[in-house]
This record gives C-alpha cells, structure tokens and sequence, in this order.
C-alpha cells in the first residue's frame, strides 16, 4: 500500500510524535505490512519539483495512493478560496489539492484532532476559515463533505489527538493494511475504536485520589485534578494512561490535567484550560455516564470516608506518608 503524507494547518507536532514511536525502526516496520512510504515531508529525501511531480502523477491516477494522510487543518480562507495556504511551486491552494488527492485515495487519515476537526487552529475567530477534512467541530461540514468515502468505501478516519499518539498513528495503518479496520471499527465521530472506546481516566495513577475526592489545590500536587484544576479525563475518550506515550507517561501523569484533546471541540471549552468551571461548588463537567445528584451523593460519601494518608498526600508535590505495611496470613 501506498502512503502518501501532506501537511496542512498545523504545527507538525503528530509527525513529531510519530517520530518518538517505540519501534526501533519505523520505516521497516510499516515496510514489512506491505506500506510503502511514497513521501512524507520529514522522511523522504525529495524535495521541489520532485514532489510536485510526484503529486501530479498521484491525482492523475498513474500512482497509486492507497493511505492518504493529512496532517494540520483546512484553511479555507479567505472567503472559501483557499490562498491563505499555498502548496509551494504549485500556485494552487493546499485544500484543491487535498480534494483532488482524497477522490483518487483508497483511504483518507485526518492525523490529528486539527485535520480531523479544526482543532487548536479553527479556535476563536477563525479567520483562516480552518476546518477538519470531513469535519467542523461536531459537524460534518468539513472540506471533504458529509457523505466522502475513500474508494475503498470508509469515510475519512479520524485519528486524533493533539498530538496524537504514535501507536494509534501505526496501528490504524497497520489495521488497515492487514484489512482489519472497517466502518465497524469507527466510532460515531470517525476515530479508531480500539483507542476511542476507553476514558482517559482508565489507568490513571491518580485514581485512589479520584476515588476519595481528595483533590489537588495547585498544579505541583499529587491530589486528583478534575474538581480545581479542569481534568476532563473522565470524559476524554482515549487510553493515555493504559497506553502511556513513549513507554512513560502521559499529561496526567506529568502533572498536567487532561484537555480532552481527542474531542471534537477541545480547543474553546470556555473556561481557561486548568479550571474546573462550578455551579454552586459543583463541577459543572462531570463523569460523561454519571448524573449529577449520584456524584453529589458519591463525593460527600468519599470525602468522608478519606485516609488521612490519601487527603495528605493530595495536596503535596511528593509522597510523604507512605501506605501502611499489615501482614495478613490466611490459616
């Protein structure tokens, strides 16, 4: 299969997280699942012409391009004209020539939550008119349309994150190069089921914290961020900490709360990033399954019920009273 990989709108950061992945080769390992890397722009050695040849060759139909991944938003500005964003030596607008690529793509990837939604670009007033390929925040009024299908028959697969994971990159091409990923494998939104179907607060390292409610106070502490300090992870649908990136860790685990970064719509929650909006002391976000008046019931109940040792150590940068060690010896 052949991959084909552009940039748009963005910062770059989903080729630089691709670049940390954990496979000490990369290229051979997408090599060896029968991908072909036709260009990529931090990977492959042409460059001018070159590629503009290459691209031409591509729309025309006389190379192949079976995985076409678009990196970054649309810019369609201004007024729908696209020439706020110029594919260089070409002298037409980026978006012409993304149309023109996804009509002849056996598979179109949105990489990233900018390419799949708008994302960090389409924020505020979007005066570059940024968009997502099929996608416009929770719509599907994206460049490519509501109804766009690959030849291959799946809409665009929105693989997202900002940035977004290396292994979720790898294993959707992987996917779909064994044949392994089809319309059932999307979820309502477009993105890959086998990282989307779980919460980021599943695995989190902060979860006996989240349990008793005993909360962090400031960035520094080792409490639960979701009641002061904005963590959406309780509604964020990614597996951040049961996948932690670059064998490690993950935001919540560096101390930063989770954005809900793989959300359509993440980029303007209307609130500051790190606070917790309350409506009479009341996170106004709560479990995306959960109603209000049994995480009112279930908050008071844990807080009363917290370990000193748990509510001390919430709201430090450091553990400093260990668990206690009880021998338990079954007769």
């Amino acid at each position: 299969m052949n991959l084909l990989w552009l940039q748009s709108g963005g910062c770059g950061g989903c080729t630089m997280s691709l670049l940390c992945h954990d496979a000490r080769d990369l290229i051979a390992m997408l090599r060896d699942a029968g991908i072909n890397i036709l260009w990529h722009p931090a990977l492959s050695e042409q460059t001018g012409a070159e590629v503009v040849e290459l691209l031409e060759s591509c729309v025309r139909g006389d190379t192949q391009v079976d995985l076409l991944c678009i990196e970054g938003s649309m810019l369609r500005g201004p007024q729908g004209t696209g020439r706020f964003h110029m594919l260089a030596g070409t002298g037409r607008p980026m978006i012409d020539w993304v149309q023109d690529l996804a009509a002849r793509a056996r598979h179109t990837l949105a990489i990233g939550s900018c390419a799949a939604y708008g994302g960090i670009t389409a924020g505020g007033i979007n005066p570059a008119e940024a968009c997502g390929l099929q996608y416009d925040g929770e719509t599907r009024s994206g460049l490519l349309g509501a109804h766009y299908t690959g030849t291959a028959g799946l809409p665009v697969i929105n693989v997202a994150g900002c940035p977004t994971h290396p292994a979720w990159i790898v294993e959707t091409l992987l996917g779909l190069a064994l044949g392994d990923l089809d319309g059932e494998s999307l979820d309502p939104v477009g993105r890959p089921r086998f990282y989307a179907d779980q919460l980021v607060h599943h695995g989190c390292s902060r979860n006996e914290f989240y349990e008793f409610k005993a909360s962090a106070e400031k960035a520094s502490d080792l409490g639960c961020l979701m009641e002061n300090l904005g963590c959406k992870g309780t509604q964020a649908h990614a597996d951040c900490n049961v996948r932690p990136w670059n064998g490690g860790g993950s935001c919540i685990t560096g101390g930063y709360a989770c954005i809900a970064c793989t959300e359509p719509g993440f980029e303007e929650p209307g609130h500051p990033f790190a606070m917790t909006p309350k409506v009479a002391g009341i996170p106004i976000a709560l479990p995306s399954d959960m109603p209000k008046a049994w995480f009112v019931a279930l908050a008071a109940l844990s807080k009363s019920a917290t370990p000193k040792r748990v509510r001390d150590n919430s709201r430090v940068d450091h553990t400093v009273v260990a668990p206690p060690i009880r021998w338990r010896r079954t007769k």
